[in-house]
């Protein structure tokens, strides 16, 4: 019996050299908001936010591109009152990249930068029924030997009648290795 072909799977992204994680650039803000858009999981900013977001947190943030096009990306900040915590504002990578750690990647590039930068904890709100998402933050969490806390952030309460949001969950890892 001739042996049968191997199926090909698609190339991982965390080992792919083709992806490259930048800072995100003011042209990158429209590529950001489309993938937010497309997601449909992701409450969805104006594409002037995205934008403006680029222009100023782009050293929080990460962008994926393979080739020239755009990917992935996570957008973060430094949280004012509390200066060694970021924050973990959205996570978005288009269709054909998904399933390749590529979210993760990009988590952990963003880990390492902020990590330098003095940050000690790193923080993100994940709504109960997002499994991907408390996956990768447990994942993550686990890689650096860092405790994850979980507590109710944001309830049906603060969210406008009728919007229909989901509870928000506040994960906290930390503290992170330097």
């Amino acid at each position: 019996m001739a042996p049968r072909p191997l199926q090909s799977r698609p190339r991982r992204t965390d080992d792919d050299p083709t992806v490259r994680l930048l800072e995100p650039s003011l042209e990158d803000g429209r590529e950001l908001w489309r993938m937010a858009r497309e997601s449909q999981v992701l409450d969805v900013n104006s594409p002037y936010s995205y934008t403006l977001w680029c222009r100023d947190f782009a050293d929080t943030s990460v962008v994926a591109k393979s080739g020239d096009e755009a990917c992935g990306f996570i957008t973060g900040y430094v949280r004012p009152q509390q200066p060694d915590t970021f924050f973990v504002w959205q996570v978005a990578v288009d269709r054909d990249h998904r399933g390749r750690g590529l979210a993760r990647r990009m988590l952990d590039r963003l880990g390492d930068r902020m990590a330098a930068r003095g940050c000690r904890f790193l923080e993100a709100t994940v709504t109960p029924a997002n499994t991907a998402s408390t996956a990768m933050f447990e994942s993550f969490a686990r890689a650096r030997g860092c405790a994850l806390a979980r507590r109710p952030l944001f309830g049906s309460e603060h969210f406008p009648p009728g919007h229909g949001h989901d509870p928000e969950v506040l994960f906290r890892i930390g503290p992170l290795p330097a």
